[in-house]
């Protein structure tokens, strides 16, 4: 067996045999799937093991989700802001920011003169475009 081996190996070298090479495709067949499972998942589904883990609930009968919830609103009515801002934007979703950009009432985007300068036959000529 070892022998057949390193035959094999032998003639692939004598054919500059690359396992990567477009040569060795075969086409596909229609109708026909080379990777029905799909690519393998690397990690669990993050909501389902979220959901698990905050849905548990303790001694009192509250679950992990309330006692965070109570734990940050304890914080917000100490003064922390972070925490407030936090259950005001999860609660009643985030306040939309806009930025107007002008400058002294005009818009930055406009348009600027071009100047183009021409030189033929030594002579220079200037052309402005608004």
């Amino acid at each position: 067996m070892k022998t057949e081996i390193k035959r094999n190996y032998k003639d692939m070298a004598k054919t500059n045999y690359n396992p990567k090479s477009k040569t060795n495709l075969k086409p596909i067949v229609k109708g026909e799937v080379r990777n029905p499972n799909g690519a393998p998942r690397k990690l669990p589904k993050l909501d389902v093991i979220l959901a698990n883990v905050l849905g548990e609930e303790n001694k009192d009968g509250k679950t992990a989700a309330e006692q965070i919830i109570e734990a940050m609103r304890r914080k917000a009515n100490a003064g922390d802001t972070r925490a407030a801002s936090l259950l005001l934007d999860r609660g009643w979703g985030k306040i939309k920011e806009s930025l107007d950009i002008t400058t002294d009432g005009e818009k930055i985007n406009q348009q600027s003169k071009i100047q183009i300068e021409i030189i033929t036959n030594g002579e220079k000529t200037r052309q402005s475009e608004d």
